[in-house]
């Protein structure tokens, strides 16, 4: 089957979106970029601060409710929705579910094909990136950093410790091929 979807999931800081930039440039056909940072900022500001919503806790811990489980499912269904519309998507996702994660997201992406990247970095360099971007909560890198693999299988991994986000997308792009 012809990949349509290539799910990158990794922790806050990992390279997921630099490797989703040069995945963009190097692969042949064009390929939509599409990450849950932007699901997160299109939520109302109240959904950002709410037991309801998404919680960032002062220690880099994220937690999240029913109200953002519900925008997150149609999300992933409109994400879908695109894919069978004809677009190619490259999601930039953080599986704060592990397993559970990927589970939600293969409801949606059924019948499609799919290639599933793990993004791993060690969680120092990921704590270090996270403190030169300055806009995530300290840290998350080192908390998610082995959480959001656990259970998740993987068609290819990359590992950004020491390898540049360009390596690791032509990887991701010779696997297409």
């Amino acid at each position: 089957m012809v990949t349509q979807v290539i799910v990158l999931n990794g922790g806050s800081s990992s390279g997921k979106s630099g490797i989703v930039r040069c995945l963009q440039a190097v692969l042949p056909d064009p390929w939509l970029a599409i990450g849950v940072d932007t699901l997160v900022d299109a939520m109302p500001a109240a959904m950002r601060a709410s037991d309801a919503g998404i919680t960032f806790a002062p220690d880099g811990g994220v937690s999240v409710g029913p109200a953002f489980g519900a925008l997150q499912a149609a999300w992933m269904e409109g994400v879908a929705a695109m894919v069978r519309a004809g677009a190619r998507v490259i999601v930039d996702d953080v599986f704060l579910g592990g397993g559970g994660s990927q589970q939600r997201w293969r409801g949606p992406l059924g019948g499609l094909g799919v290639l599933w990247v793990g993004v791993r970095c060690d969680r120092e360099v990921a704590a270090g990136r996270e403190v030169a971007r300055g806009d995530r909560v300290p840290g998350m890198a080192a908390a998610q950093a082995e959480l959001v693999h656990q259970g998740v299988a993987y068609d290819l991994e990359v590992d950004t410790t020491h390898t540049e986000s360009l390596a690791c997308a032509r990887a991701i792009a010779a696997h297409l091929a």
